[in-house]
């Protein structure tokens, strides 16, 4: 999922907390996770590539260090495409992964990651559907309206098999929305109108080289070389 803001740079104070980390309250975080400085800067998969289409797979083992490099490919690479969430299959990996680093609308920083996550939404009757523009990394330059509830809780683990419960508000809650469908195999475009999904990909086909350059600049300004750039899949 992508964002407009970039975090700030130093570290994050107040005189209450205002990042949860993994869903716990933390006085003091650095502007990018710490798994980004272990990571390499992966390609973006862009909709219309195959993995992007279908389901991912669960992960079976835990504590490993592929599961760990994954996670932190993740994070970096979604700093450097300027995003609040990541998906594995978005670097092309089919695993039930995804990384974000996002506020909600109080201003609250959220960062973590969840494996196999499950979403859960309220009851039908206690749902309030909020229109609001989302973008997502793998549909470079594109936004549009797209309806989410307010509110969403996600239950998976760490990468280490601890149990995790991750609750969010606002565009937070959109964000755990958004990368819980992509583990499903949909984007956001999914979730239009034809029309509007036509509106998506012509603002994507004008935009896509200008986020790239914007990616490879970013990639460089934290010590990274990018990926080459692939044309758009066919089809998209």
């Amino acid at each position: 999922m992508s964002v407009r803001h970039e975090p700030s740079s130093g570290r994050s104070r107040s005189l209450a907390p205002r990042v949860l980390v993994a869903g716990r309250r933390v006085d003091d975080f650095p502007a990018l996770a710490p798994e980004a400085e272990r990571g390499a800067v992966r390609r973006v998969t862009e909709v219309g590539e195959e993995v992007l289409g279908r389901p991912c797979r669960e992960v079976a083992e835990f504590g490993t260090p592929e599961l760990a490099a994954l996670v932190d490919d993740l994070f970096l690479t979604m700093y450097v495409a300027e995003g609040a969430g990541l998906a594995a299959n978005q670097i092309g990996v089919d695993l039930r992964v995804f990384v974000y680093d996002c506020p909600d609308d109080n201003g609250v920083r959220h960062v973590g990651h969840l494996v196999n996550p499950v979403l859960e939404l309220p009851d039908p009757g206690e749902r309030r559907l909020v229109d609001d523009f989302e973008g997502c990394l793998s549909v470079p330059g594109a936004a549009m309206e797209v309806p989410r509830t307010d509110r969403a809780t996600v239950r998976g683990f760490d990468r280490d098999g601890k149990p995790l419960v991750i609750e969010g508000t606002g565009y937070f809650a959109r964000c755990l929305q958004h990368e819980c469908d992509h583990l499903l195999g949909h984007t956001y475009l999914d979730r239009l109108s034809r029309r509007d999904r036509g509106e998506a990909l012509r603002q994507m086909a004008e935009r896509r080289e200008e986020v790239f350059a914007r990616r490879v600049a970013r990639a460089s300004r934290l010590g990274h070389r990018h990926p080459a750039n692939q044309p758009a899949a066919p089809g998209s």
